[in-house]
């Protein structure tokens, strides 16, 4: 694949220091999602909740590269309550059209990754290049940087991109 993009967004950083050692490891640019609002304290953790269990797409900016200028975007982005962050939403409504391809990385707590998965594929209509689940903790010491070095060599791989989700990068084996 000739371009790949990573776009992030990321509350509390862990899916931003996810999405910069990819870019660091690859060369890839990266844009992020920002929200004119931001979700500090309790009142940020309820809005999180509420966006998440009533399916918001709220406000965003972003801030990077046309994604319609690649052949593959990288999402990165937290779970939330067991779904793909509402600003990650709001991204993907405004965006699918224009996107030819695209990966999936997640960064959640404990579980949650594959229901996320599949509200963002659902909202493409069509499967990710290929799909794979962080734990925060694993993000924060380290540790998963032999995986996602993997899975930059997967993207990259994806000669003539189909829908195609090795098992080992699959959210159900993470």
């Amino acid at each position: 694949m000739r371009s790949v993009l990573v776009v992030v967004y990321s509350n509390t950083g862990s899916s931003r220091l996810l999405a910069q050692r990819l870019c660091a490891e690859r060369g890839w640019p990266m844009g992020e999602i920002s929200e004119a609002s931001g979700r500090a304290g309790w009142r940020g953790l309820v809005r999180c909740l509420l966006d998440s269990a009533l399916h918001r797409h709220p406000q965003i900016r972003y801030d990077g590269p046309a994604v319609d200028d690649f052949g593959a975007v990288v999402l990165v982005f937290p779970i939330w309550a067991g779904r793909a962050a509402s600003p990650m939403r709001s991204f993907v409504a405004r965006m699918a059209s224009r996107t030819r391809h695209y990966a999936l990385l997640s960064v959640m707590g404990r579980r949650g990754a594959a229901r996320a998965d599949a509200e963002i594929e659902h909202m493409f209509g069509r499967a990710p290049l290929l799909s794979a689940a962080f734990t925060t903790a694993e993000v924060q010491d380290g540790s998963c940087a032999g995986r996602l070095s993997g899975i930059a060599e997967a993207i990259v791989g994806q000669g003539e991109p189909g829908p195609q989700r090795p098992a080992e990068l699959s959210p159900q084996a993470a």
